[in-house]
């Protein structure tokens, strides 16, 4: 069974183009016209990933990203849009999106982004049934901020620790540039956030030095990649 995403776009043109150039990449796609009509049409059907225009009619995508998101908490959402202005993007992070596109945009790097989406979110906390996920020998359980280890009750971290290690979880093996963390999770990327940053990892990966396969290798200038090692 293909993917299948919900596109809503309220230009008639790149919406059908869009579509086509989906489809002919092996996406089963869902066009939807304005927001309100974009909402129904995720209550109605079961999708694996939703692409938003921001500015739509009847309701715009923003608004939609935070329906949807009630509905259900682990769809992943790109939003494509015209509005590339920071203050666009931080809200639409800050709203739990996992991409923000602006257009003019580059199909492949377009279908790039999708698949890195769809790799992230197909195994892990967006696919678990309840909100915690192994991590070697812990448990996390993000819902509840409660960190296990060899099923007792090791820590309940804070807001802002468990925010940083779901980030990780979620991008398990991947690189995760600062700058993303930092915007995902701050609302901007600054040096005082960036130093914040570094003091919540330290205590992250303090927090699971029980287990030496538990690794969050930081990749200078860049950003780190959160792993669980075989033995």
């Amino acid at each position: 069974m293909s993917e299948k995403i919900l596109l809503v776009e309220d230009d008639s043109s790149m919406g059908f183009l869009l579509v086509d150039f989906l489809e002919s990449a092996g996406y089963d796609t869902v066009l939807a016209d304005d927001g309100l009509k974009g909402l129904q049409q995720f209550r109605d059907e079961e999708f694996t990933l939703c692409i938003f225009d921001v500015m739509l009619p009847g309701m715009d995508g923003f608004t939609l990203a935070e329906q949807v998101k009630k509905i259900n908490g682990t769809i992943p959402v790109i939003f494509l849009t015209a509005r590339g202005l920071k203050p666009d993007k931080i809200k639409g992070f800050s709203i739990g999106a996992d991409d923000y596109i602006t257009k003019p945009f580059d199909e492949e790097e377009l279908l790039c982004r999708i698949q890195a989406v769809l790799n992230r979110s197909g195994s892990g906390l967006r696919q678990a049934k309840s909100s915690t996920v192994e991590i070697g020998n812990y448990s996390f359980d993000w819902e509840n901020q409660i960190l296990y280890l060899n099923g007792e009750k090791e820590r309940r971290l804070t807001k802002k620790e468990c925010d940083v290690l779901k980030f990780l979880c979620l991008n398990r093996g991947n690189l995760v540039k600062r700058e993303d963390i930092l915007v995902a999770l701050w609302g901007e990327n600054d040096y005082f956030h960036g130093r914040s940053l570094d003091v919540f990892i330290a205590k992250l990966r303090k927090y699971l030095s029980n287990d030496e396969r538990v690794r969050i290798e930081n990749v200078p200038s860049v950003g780190f990649v959160f792993s669980v090692v075989d033995r």
